[in-house]
């Protein structure tokens, strides 16, 4: 039976994945900041444990905790909407810190034991702004565009040890809580000289033509764990899957 440790498991994406995970039989390893067994099934094959993709203190500990791990799903992110002449570069920092750096942490953690059994694969959730330039994302474009060239380059030199590198770009989801992880307000974000600009961007927002769900990323997570194609990139959602045949 294979092993999934999943960041960022206290909502939305996370959550469901870990749920998707756990209905095909797998052993589930769901990390959140703040443990909630609540939210999951009481299950042997199931177990919840505190990890801050930020601390290398608590990597350390949660990989130990963990034990053999065949995939990796690095899932835990900060979002953000706004201009970036109005995001404060310490905001900036910490979209880094756990969208790229916490990202990369995790992944050096996993490689040793993955590369010593020549198998496993770690699949990084970025999104769909990185299939296409998008306004208002300057900042959190850049955090995960990162962890795109991270992960293309990682898939060649772990590829020579049986060990798969895999990417799932979400697309839009009105429903979840995109900012729920920042201490910004999307209203002081958005100076009044760009008032005119972003109304309209806004309007889309709200009335967006096709929506991801968080089903339709778990799904996507799924895909990327289990192949064996060498295919890099999963585009998740009606709307990323357009974007990447646009491009």
């Amino acid at each position: 039976m294979k092993t999934v440790l999943i960041t960022g498991c206290s909502s939305g994406y996370g959550l469901q994945t870990a749920h998707h995970f756990h209905a095909h039989g797998w052993n589930v390893i769901a990390t959140m900041r703040a443990p909630r067994e609540d939210i999951l099934p009481r299950c042997g094959r199931l177990h919840v444990l505190t990890l801050d993709v930020t601390c290398p203190d608590s990597i350390a500990g949660a990989i130990d905790a963990a034990g053999p791990i065949d995939v990796l799903v690095n899932n835990a992110g900060i979002g953000l909407v706004g201009t970036f002449e109005a995001t404060p570069m310490s905001h900036v920092r910490k979209l880094f810190e756990t969208n790229t750096f916490g990202v990369m942490a995790m992944t050096q953690s996993v490689i040793p034991q993955m590369r010593e059994r020549r198998s496993g694969v770690i699949v990084n959730v970025t999104s769909s702004v990185t299939l296409a330039p998008m306004p208002l994302a300057a900042a959190y474009t850049a955090s995960k565009q990162a962890i795109e060239g991270f992960t293309g380059s990682l898939s060649h030199e772990l590829g020579h040890f049986g060990v798969r590198a895999k990417l799932v770009e979400p697309g839009y989801a009105p429903t979840t809580r995109f900012s729920q992880n920042t201490d910004v307000r999307i209203e002081d974000l958005i100076p009044q000289a760009y008032a005119a600009f972003a109304k309209p961007i806004f309007a889309e927002f709200a009335h967006p033509a096709m929506v991801t769900t968080e089903a339709d990323v778990a799904e996507g997570v799924w895909q990327a764990a289990n192949d064996f194609s060498g295919q890099l990139r999963f585009p998740a959602g009606p709307d990323a899957v357009a974007l990447a045949r646009a491009g």
